[in-house]
């Protein structure tokens, strides 16, 4: 870890990667097969020394992640997607959803110190990390990384605005860790407290889009954000360099975009589905499709890195969305719905701009009272860890409702 790049992975010629890639991909395919469940059922036909190159792995089946709320209901606790048992592990984590997700044991479990390294995090520095800690993954996964850069953490996570402004100031970290809409709320509140947070310089953010002109106004403030990209189930999967051209895939796994719906590759440039094949021993994800939407970008990163890259997130292949970094599925809104009978039926609408996600629960509903708006939003609050409002339509306003989530940012 030393110079511009993470390590002679970064650099490697193209095709000495793919090489290199396609070698171990047979193992892993046995490695699946032979320990997780899913994978011996889904993989039993399958003969895993043949499946060595790309055209081999794109006719394997594709495993959902929106299919894990129910399979893992049928197959508790991980969906028969791990290799090493739960008490093996060394955190068990309960996403939204509920998606429960592993970490194994093992320095960076999650991969994530090459994209820290990228966005200028080095060895005898202090990170403030604002993901969130509680239950799930996201804080463990940038905090096992830092520690691998040799980086102190501060764990900030999320909420408690005013305390962790004062430990910015007093303690002088020396970037930021976190989704970028909580970046600009903690610097806007260090501007009203007349508090010293000039010691953050850099940050690494994920878990929301980060818009042009959010970018840019926390440049101003004197913070260089890159973004990654990355899951509770896979880890790292891309991220941003310094050239800022698209997001570098890791060197951890292979993507595929896929035609949504089906597990048949694109031709590059065309957008598709993200389909995504770790190498992880714990947690063996054979061409595991994420629902988002990206595409490859021809061509190399003017910054030296030789690896393929993705657009980054480009939207959802399905109705799932994120709000404040946090998954929102079409069966959490179900589950809202089926806690309270009088809702007859009901569509979540997000809103916002440059990172202030707001959430509404629509509702058709035989009670529209005060008091039963609060418990539905209670409830909403509940299912999905985030706050919304409540609002009931008539029936007739109803009916050109399609779906479940609308995504209006």
């Amino acid at each position: 870890m030393s110079g511009p790049f993470f390590d002679e992975l970064e650099t490697r010629d193209p095709e000495a990667r793919e090489r290199a890639l396609m070698a171990a991909l047979p193992a892993q395919v046995a490695h699946a097969r032979t320990h997780a469940a899913h994978y011996a059922e889904t993989l039993a036909a399958v003969d895993p020394a043949a499946v060595a190159s790309r055209a081999a792995l794109a006719a394997l089946p594709v495993t959902r992640k929106s299919d894990l709320i129910e399979q893992q209901r049928r197959v508790p606790p991980f969906g028969g997607l791990n290799a090493t048992a739960p008490a093996g592990l060394a955190r068990l984590f309960a996403s939204p959803g509920p998606i429960y997700d592993p970490e194994g044991h093992g320095r960076d479990w999650w991969r994530f110190a090459r994209a820290l390294f990228a966005a200028g995090f080095r060895r005898g520095e202090i990170l403030h990390n604002s993901f969130s800690y509680h239950l799930t993954p996201a804080g463990a996964m940038l905090e096992s990384a830092a520690h691998a850069l040799g980086c102190a953490v501060i764990p900030g996570g999320v909420g408690q605005t005013e305390q962790q402004v004062r430990a910015i100031a007093d303690l002088r970290p020396h970037g930021y860790g976190g989704t970028p809409s909580f970046l600009k709320i903690l610097l806007e509140k260090a501007g009203e407290l007349g508090a010293d947070v000039s010691s953050l310089t850099k940050a690494l953010v994920s878990g929301e889009a980060l818009p042009p002109p959010l970018r840019q106004e926390l440049a101003e403030r004197g913070v260089a954000v890159l973004q990654c990209y990355g899951t509770a189930d896979l880890g790292l999967v891309a991220y941003e360099s310094p050239a800022r051209e698209g997001m570098i895939v890791d060197e951890g796994v292979i993507v595929e975009i896929v035609r949504p719906g089906t597990g048949e590759p694109v031709p590059d440039g065309e957008p598709g589905e993200v389909v995504v094949t770790t190498f992880n021993r714990d947690y063996p994800l054979i061409r595991f499709a994420t629902g988002d939407i990206s595409a490859i970008l021809t061509g190399a990163s003017p910054c030296g890195r030789t690896n393929a890259r993705i657009k980054g997130w480009m939207g959802r292949a399905d109705q799932t969305t994120k709000v404040r970094g946090m998954f929102v599925h079409p069966a959490q809104i179900a589950e809202v719905v089926r806690r309270h009978p009088e809702i007859a039926r009901a569509r979540l609408v997000v809103s916002g701009e440059a990172g202030r996600d707001q959430m509404a629960l629509e509702c058709v509903s035989a009670a529209s009272d005060a008091g039963f708006a609060e418990r539905v939003a209670d409830t909403l609050q509940s299912v999905t860890k985030l706050r919304g409002t409540v609002t009931f339509a008539d029936a007739p306003q109803a009916e050109g409702w399609t779906a479940t989530i609308v995504d209006r940012r």
